[in-house]
């Protein structure tokens, strides 16, 4: 009878899981040969940690980053190239979000800069910024009511330079992203070791310079991509040349660096560029990856000081590993390997926040943007 009893237990909590298991729509934006099948759409099932791939890939050229409207209805794509007019500018591009996730374009517009390799959206849902990394600027566009972007109504040039050998012999603004509140933008440019901060106005300009106009980074940083903790307290800067994190905290009015920690083992000796950075949604936990060391650098977070304690590097089972995303349940990791071509997905431990390899491994040619429908 017992035997009886815990079989139909074990039946129903197995049920019960099947029951609880959701499935994600997940984005990947490439690197293509001009205009081909540059997004792609996934399904992502939170609790086998299966991806596939639902054969609804958009036209795009390509689409290195993407971003999605809080009210999933949109997507935005840059389309980091320098060729599209004679001011060497790249473009962006409006999708509407259909069904199964399917895209459907709306407009193109023109960045009037370089090379776009990043874009984002104000919480409301009605500024967006692109990342212009060889023209060394940011460029602001409205949204409009029916998701498309306006022509650009504002562009910012950063100005200077680095030490770091080619890399940093002009600017490059590699991220920019709106605090929760919207009223500030952090705009990381990798080519002056600053982390730019704009006070978001509501008059002609979209921004404007803040009271703190930058932190300035250690010489030859490079900073990269930015996640930000959830009390605002807190910025976590993921730093490309110099392979650290640097942790910025705020004191009354003013941002300063509190700590800067290797993403590398003490006994690695190669070439290593860091890409991607995110902290946990409960914000016990910061990762990052690394390239050439090929691997995810997981880091304890003090919830106080806002400090980073390394816990372990874990091998991405790929090459190149440039962006990551952590899936909407919170349980797992999928990282993008641009240069392997695949899409790899850990389990994420919830008591230690380490990770380990599924051994689910999906073929895509040069992924390099993860971006879920949450």
């Amino acid at each position: 009878m017992m035997k009886i009893f815990v079989i139909s237990l074990l039946c129903v909590l197995f049920l019960s899981q099947q029951v609880e298991a959701k499935k994600h729509i997940l984005y990947v934006g490439t690197y293509t040969k001009g205009m081909a099948n540059g997004i792609f759409v996934y399904s992502f099932n939170d609790q086998s940690g299966r991806l596939v791939d639902l054969k609804k890939p958009a036209i795009s050229n390509n689409p290195s980053f993407l971003t999605i409207s809080a009210n999933k209805k949109f997507l935005y794509a840059v389309g980091e190239l320098d060729n599209l007019d004679t001011n060497q500018s790249g473009g962006l591009s409006a999708f509407k979000i259909e069904t199964e996730g399917k895209l459907t374009l709306i407009n193109h517009v023109l960045t009037h800069g370089a090379n776009p390799c990043h874009v984002s959206l104000s919480p409301d849902g009605k500024k967006l910024v692109a990342s212009n990394y060889t023209g060394g600027n940011l460029s602001f566009f409205n949204i409009l009511a029916d998701g498309s972007l306006s022509e650009m109504i504002q562009r910012i040039q950063h100005e200077g330079s680095g030490p770091f050998p080619e890399r940093q012999t002009a600017p490059h603004a590699h991220s920019a992203r709106f605090d929760a509140t919207g009223k500030l933008l952090f705009a990381a440019d990798l080519g002056i070791d600053e982390l730019k901060i704009y006070d978001v106005t509501s008059g002609e300009k979209m921004v404007t310079p803040s009271a703190q106009p930058f932190i300035k980074l250690a010489p030859g940083s490079g900073p990269r991509h930015m996640d930000f903790s959830t009390d605002g307290r807190f910025i976590y800067v993921i730093n490309e040349l110099s392979s650290t994190i640097a942790v910025m905290m705020k004191y009354g009015g003013e941002w300063k660096q509190v700590q800067a920690i290797k993403t590398l083992p003490k006994d690695f000796k190669g070439e290593s560029w860091c890409a991607d950075i995110h902290i946990s949604a409960d914000g016990r936990f910061v990762y990052g990856s690394n390239r050439g060391h090929n691997s995810i650098a997981v880091f304890k977070r003090d919830p106080n000081s806002g400090k980073l304690v390394m816990v372990e590097t874990v091998p991405v089972e790929g090459n190149w590993p440039r962006n990551f995303t952590i899936d909407p349940s919170g349980k797992f990791l999928l990282v993008a390997n641009q240069k392997s071509n695949d899409i790899t997905v850990f389990k994420i431990d919830q008591t230690s926040g380490k990770l380990k390899y599924t051994g689910f491994k999906v073929p895509n040619e040069s992924p390099v943007c993860l971006q879920f429908l949450k």
